[in-house]
């Protein structure tokens, strides 16, 4: 995948109709998602449990735009092959999962895939300083990973910002889940993000059979970025 740094919306299937995924991603898809993002929890890192690798391969036929997996387990790296085999084209294990992150990423990589690199809230970019010429993609979560529907870590635009500054010249997204919604996007663009993960504000008020909502969301989020976006 060619590297830009155009604003993508991801919505979060984690807050799509759980009866009815291959619908749900193709209505998304089909409203203008630019990545389908897929949250998988383990009840142990964080207090949920979400999808398995058999979820992942089901999702697969139905995402005909880009995969972006958000791997919320630990220890995450013999799961890697088993995500990689599924069909994701991102693979995102979280700094605080293993003790050797660098490993992880390599892990990431010898199956192909995009590798991206995770923080929570209260972990300091410091963690991933020795990292950014391994990764595709820093996601930085701006809510405490395990929920949808959080208020989002005000704290995370000033993170953000500095993360840009690290970053520098180096084609790596950066992608913020949490909280996004209209109101708190624009700050988060304008400090330098390109990927937005949006759960329940793309799909509020939205079915499969009312689609069209699904896009009335994203435009929003679109329009509120419109103009805010850094250089470079």
């Amino acid at each position: 995948m060619p590297f830009d740094r155009s604003i993508k919306i991801a919505p979060s299937i984690l807050s799509a109709d759980f009866a009815n995924f291959g619908a749900e991603i193709r209505a998304i898809e089909a409203q203008g998602a630019d990545w389908v993002h897929v949250d998988v929890m383990d009840n142990h890192f964080v207090p949920n449990l979400t999808f398995g690798p058999q979820a992942v391969k089901a999702f697969r036929p139905h995402v005909t735009t880009f995969m972006d997996v958000h791997l919320m387990i630990s220890p995450v790296d013999a799961s890697i092959l088993a995500y990689a085999e599924a069909g994701a084209d991102m693979i995102t294990a979280h700094v605080e999962a293993e003790p050797h992150i660098h490993r992880t990423m390599q892990a990431i990589r010898a199956t192909g895939k995009m590798a991206g690199v995770s923080l929570n809230p209260a972990t300091p970019l410091e963690s991933i300083e020795y990292l950014l010429d391994d990764v595709d993609m820093v996601l930085l979560m701006t809510v405490n990973p395990g929920f949808g529907g959080q208020k989002f870590i005000e704290s995370g635009v000033e993170k953000t910002r500095k993360l840009r500054e690290m970053i520098g010249e180096r084609p790596v997204h950066i992608q913020i889940d949490g909280g996004v919604t209209p109101e708190t996007a624009p700050a988060v663009v304008a400090a330098g993000a390109d990927v937005l993960v949006a759960g329940s504000a793309v799909f509020k008020g939205g079915s499969v059979d009312t689609p069209e909502v699904y896009g009335a969301n994203m435009k929003a989020l679109r329009e509120a970025v419109a103009g805010v976006q850094t250089a470079g």
